[in-house]
């Protein structure tokens, strides 16, 4: 690969690992009363581990699939279908957004707030006694919630399969991009059992930020991909 498409790999990670699975659930876990190290590892451990097992799974049926249905995306009828759930994808983020009513209207400040299950999770995490039960339950859930919003990880994916290098290669591109998508988590894990009274207040107001904008960022993403899925059918029909 080249030194600009490594570049490009690195900068989607670190886009992947400012998600609400990658980087405000370790944040709530940080800001339990009594920090668990222990507990916030084995959460990156298996989000980590999930990341990695999906993108070797992609890379492992990439070719059988270009190979079965290589022609299949440029046929008339399915580029037509294609651009018609990229157009109802853009009014549906509006639906799924809680800033929003369900008739697409801004709601008041007052009335937006985070959802009813980012809140459920960030009340069990923060507990001083929460389980390893929950934090797998958790990040396992999380995970699987995202999986139709990780465009980062599957342009990463694509990338790396089309890179023209070897399969061990390919599988390190992969395991080398899912540590750095932990890596920032890491690293405020270590700044904030080193420095506790110094940086705590700095990670309470960005967990509440991204708290109160959780369903906004998927919102953000069903309407971005819809925007994409859209303006590439047009392409090809045109």
């Amino acid at each position: 690969m080249t030194v600009a498409e490594l570049g490009g790999l690195v900068v989607l990670a670190l886009i992947d690992s400012t998600s609400f699975g990658t980087l405000l659930i370790p944040l709530w876990l940080m800001l339990a009363p009594r920090v668990r190290a222990g507990r916030l590892l084995l959460y990156l451990a298996v989000v980590g581990g999930f990341y990695l097992a999906f993108g070797l799974l992609l890379l492992a049926g990439l070719d059988a699939a270009v190979a079965a249905f290589g022609g299949l995306e440029r046929t008339r009828g399915l580029l037509i279908v294609q651009l018609a759930v990229g157009i109802a994808l853009v009014p549906l983020s509006y639906v799924v957004d809680p800033a929003y009513d369900g008739l697409g209207r801004k709601k008041p400040e007052g009335e937006r707030g985070p959802s009813p299950r980012a809140l459920r999770w960030q009340s069990r995490l923060t507990r001083s006694d929460v389980s390893v039960r929950a934090v797998v339950a958790i990040a396992l859930t999380a995970t699987v919630l995202e999986v139709a919003t990780m465009l980062p990880y599957l342009a990463a994916i694509g990338l790396v399969a089309t890179s023209g290098e070897p399969v061990p290669t390919q599988v390190g591109l992969v395991v080398a991009y899912v540590l750095v998508m932990v890596l920032p988590a890491l690293l405020l894990l270590g700044t904030r059992l080193a420095a506790r009274r110094l940086v705590e207040p700095l990670l309470e107001r960005v967990s509440d930020w991204m708290t109160q904008r959780a369903g906004s960022a998927v919102a953000w993403v069903v309407g971005i991909v819809g925007v994409l899925v859209a303006v590439d059918a047009a392409s090809r029909l045109s």
